[in-house]
């Protein structure tokens, strides 16, 4: 599914902290920061994972797993491009 380094790696692309991944993701703060607190892969609710994963792709950011085609090897994230809900994040953190 997601690790916890995953999710940390995609809040900084997205430029977001916790709060706006729980807001964004619908889970509350402590939620996210049990996710993050974990050592490797994420355990939890099914849903709750994949609300919070959703969000993620949502905002532009590709999970990449254990198996997937890519340069290197292992897991990773990247931005796909960017998101219009990304761009709106950094307008509102610039007022």
């Amino acid at each position: 599914m997601i690790t916890s380094q995953q999710m940390r790696a995609a809040r900084a692309l997205l430029g977001i902290d916790q709060k706006e991944l729980a807001r964004l993701a619908g889970v509350s703060l402590p939620t996210i920061q049990r996710m993050e607190a974990s050592d490797g892969q994420v355990r939890g609710v099914v849903d709750t994972l994949v609300r919070v994963i959703s969000a993620l792709e949502r905002d532009g950011v590709e999970l990449i797993g254990e198996d997937a085609p890519s340069q290197g090897r292992g897991r990773g994230v990247r931005l796909r491009e960017i998101a219009p809900s990304a761009t709106r994040i950094d307008k509102e953190a610039s007022k």
